[in-house]
């Protein structure tokens, strides 16, 4: 029996691009499927995405170092650009800074080595807070993140202008990981 004949037995191809595409595919899916989200110590992590929250859109960037199998610690920054009309933020509100802490439990909740699951700590320039990431790896550099941000404490604890109150609630990020 000739390689691959059960599958000119399903699909007749005759045509040679349509026998490349396939080959094209097989050998990528193959590709993807050995990416692998978090590889443990002394992985690297660089994440670039948009911020939302209530009042304000706009840009974060994060690092993450693996200090073993399930850790890695990092550094979190974001600054938000688009606000509503009626809120007055200086610098310092648009402005986060975080150091954090991740338990990367993708190979212990193992739905595939490409995803990454990984709550943790974060200490940031307005509060002291939890956060819930996922990220999925569709080649060994490439992949999308998205993350959950909740304040546990906060600084000031008088009510907050809205200005200050960015960065200071509920965050959602969203955008592109890349392993270095």
């Amino acid at each position: 029996m000739r390689p691959f004949a059960f599958m000119t037995s399903i699909l007749p191809l005759k045509n040679k691009k349509m026998k490349k595409i396939i080959l094209l595919a097989t050998i990528l899916s193959v590709s993807f499927s050995h990416a692998q989200a978090f590889k443990g110590n002394l992985d690297n992590k660089f994440q670039i995405g948009t911020s939302l929250q209530n009042n304000a859109t706009g840009i974060n960037v994060s690092y993450d170092y693996g200090l073993g199998e399930n850790m890695s610690v990092g550094l979190s920054g974001s600054y938000a650009l688009g606000l509503n009309d009626n809120i007055d933020a200086s610098f310092g509100n648009r402005f986060d800074a975080k150091v954090r802490f991740n338990a990367n439990l993708g190979n212990v909740v193992n739905i595939s080595d490409n995803f990454d699951i990984y709550p943790g700590l974060n200490l940031s320039l307005k509060n002291f807070g939890g956060h819930l990431g996922m990220r999925y790896f569709f080649t060994d550099g490439f992949g999308l993140y998205t993350e959950f941000n909740v304040p546990l404490a906060k600084y000031d604890t008088g009510i907050l202008t809205p200005g200050e109150e960015l960065f200071n609630q509920f965050t959602v990020n969203i955008g592109a990981s890349f392993s270095l």
